[in-house]
């Protein structure tokens, strides 16, 4: 009988250290995936000379999101969407965006509050803003701008209509990052690492026609912004 108390003893106390190694293991884990997150962060930032402040934080929750709060910002990226993202690349296409809209939470009268009511009036405008500055911030950090569309067809659904939205479609923002890049930074589609990449063939194969009304804008060098679809 004592020897299988002593036993019993003994297996609480492995399960007891085991525990609390796990517990060790995964804050370890938690530490290390908020400094990957800030250190990219202010990579894009010190790269692309920002001289606002921001801070970095990875929240716990589970949704597919990233935000920037106005009131202090902090820059918040969601653990659910940090957990999606399968490179460098496409964190900081994430950050790189939620900066732009820091950047802009500074601009104006009052510190800013005049641009955060007016993000709020016309907010697809600053989401589009955002998507395009922070292709110039990647670039800036080394980082490979064709992951932004990437991130964004694999994370962002499409909704059926945008006209109650405060962001505009996902195959939108897409074609205008595509553009965007194309013209500014022809050579990471010219040589374009993500080309086998399942979620950009995907996009290829969806923008078929967003993408023939960008080729005939190019061969007639019409200066008309396209509406894509």
């Amino acid at each position: 009988m004592k020897k299988l108390i002593i036993l019993l003893f003994i297996l609480i106390c492995s399960l007891t250290v085991y525990a609390a190694d796990g517990v060790l293991i995964n804050a370890g884990e938690t530490e290390k995936q908020e400094k990957h997150v800030s250190e990219i962060g202010f990579r894009l930032l010190n790269a692309n000379g920002i001289p606002t402040r921001a801070i970095f934080i990875l929240d716990n929750s589970r949704e597919i999101n990233a935000y920037c709060s106005n009131f202090n910002r902090s820059i918040v990226i969601c653990r659910g969407i940090y957990t999606r993202c399968e490179s460098d690349d496409e964190l900081a296409a994430i950050i790189g965006h939620e900066i732009s809209h820091s950047v802009d939470s500074y601009k104006g009268l009052f510190r800013g509050a005049i641009s955060y009511l007016n993000s709020w009036v016309t907010p697809r405008k600053y989401e589009y803003k955002a998507d395009k500055r922070a292709v110039d911030y990647m670039v800036n950090a080394g980082y490979n701008p064709v992951a932004m569309i990437i991130v964004m067809n694999k994370n962002f659904p499409q909704k059926r209509y945008e006209v109650f939205s405060t962001h505009p479609l996902s195959t939108r923002r897409m074609m205008e990052v595509y553009e965007y890049i194309y013209k500014k930074y022809p050579e990471y589609l010219a040589n374009n690492k993500y080309r086998n990449n399942p979620y950009y063939q995907n996009f290829l194969l969806t923008s078929q026609e967003n993408r023939a009304k960008f080729q005939e804008k190019i061969k007639t060098n019409s200066t008309k912004k396209i509406r894509y679809k």
